[in-house]
């Protein structure tokens, strides 16, 4: 049966409303206690990190420096991991593998006792996001893992300790992500195609952020949000927001 390039944006879009749906409904729990950890950083003038390599570090950027998002979350970036920003594309990849980098990213920071970190990895299971959740920990950190749980069951850890990312949080936030993250397959096609985790964990952490900023807005705490500099009065908005909580806010230094 000849199936449509239009039909596959189809069964693409299906594919990803389900798992939207599925975590929508069977990590709710896990998005409130999420939002609600981040509204207990910020009340305690703690400070807000996200991290991610590779691909995972796209959702990272998606919550750092947002219009409509928290001004207190810094990306924590490791050179070279982040995106496919060096050459070769698999450097990144190699560097995820490299035992002890994250101790050094985590001491080079301004990361502290007190704070969150949001640590994105679908398979969790590479050295780096392992090491950067016990590192993290260990320096007293709260740690929020957004990863996709089938990978501990289906893949090998490729840290020493055989652990996952899963394994080294306060809260884990399980994508649903299908190991290989594929979500389409057809008889003239040889692999599986069409990702669907950077659309899964965007709006997992969007809704953990809209979480946070209900929650602290419950306590009588103003959210330290950013406004969009493309609207009339933005620009100054966020220069308010910025002068105000300059020193948790580590992206414009």
């Amino acid at each position: 049966m000849t199936i449509s390039g239009s039909e596959l944006g189809g069964r693409f879009f299906d594919a990803a409303i389900g798992l939207l749906q599925r975590v929508r409904d069977e990590e709710a729990e896990g998005i409130a206690a999420a939002g609600t950890l981040i509204a207990d950083t910020v009340a305690a003038e703690g400070r807000l990190f996200a991290f991610g390599a590779g691909h995972s570090s796209l959702a990272a950027q998606e919550i750092v420096y947002r219009a409509g998002g928290l001004a207190l979350m810094n990306l924590l970036g490791v050179p070279g991991a982040v995106g496919v920003d060096v050459m070769p594309a698999t450097l990144g990849s190699a560097l995820e593998r490299v035992d002890g980098l994250a101790g050094v990213v985590l001491d080079s920071s301004p990361a502290r006792a007190g704070d969150l970190l949001v640590i994105i990895s679908l398979s969790g299971r590479n050295s780096l996001p392992v090491e950067m959740a016990m590192n993290a920990r260990a320096k007293g950190l709260k740690v929020i893992g957004v990863t996709s749980v089938a990978y501990a069951s289906e893949t090998k850890s490729r840290h020493v300790s055989g652990t996952y990312l899963k394994d080294h949080c306060d809260i884990v936030l399980d994508s649903k992500i299908a190991v290989g993250d594929a979500e389409l397959t057809l008889d003239t096609v040889p692999a599986p195609f069409a990702p669907a985790s950077g659309v899964v964990t965007s709006a997992l952490l969007q809704a953990v952020m809209a979480t946070a900023a209900g929650a602290l807005a419950d306590r009588g705490i103003e959210p330290p949000l950013l406004r969009s500099g493309n609207v009339d009065g933005g620009h100054e908005w966020n220069a308010r927001v910025f002068e105000e909580y300059a020193e948790r806010i580590f992206y414009r230094r």
